[in-house]
């Protein structure tokens, strides 16, 4: 079996590892609802991706809290064409 000759060092052992640090997430906005969300996903908001509707949002809500997010969606929306023009 492979045994080390010596001890490696704190700097030698750090120095390895210098390339197992953690890059920051890549955050981007959802053109629909301006929700911050990570690079190439879909949004949870509003369940679009590249402005086609992929995920149900509405699907899993109670009736009282579905009424309530599609009105957010709605004002969102008028919001965004406002804004726009």
């Amino acid at each position: 079996m492979a045994v080390p000759k010596k001890k490696t060092s704190r700097t030698k052992r750090n120095m390895r590892r210098s390339h197992h640090g953690r890059s920051r997430l890549q955050l981007s906005t959802c053109p629909r609802c301006h929700y911050t969300v990570p690079a190439h996903t879909a949004c949870p908001n509003c369940g679009t991706y590249h402005g086609r509707e992929v995920i149900d949002v509405l699907k899993k809500l109670e009736k009282k809290e579905r009424k309530a997010k599609e009105k957010e969606l709605e004002e969102q929306e008028h919001e965004h064409e406002h804004n726009e023009t």
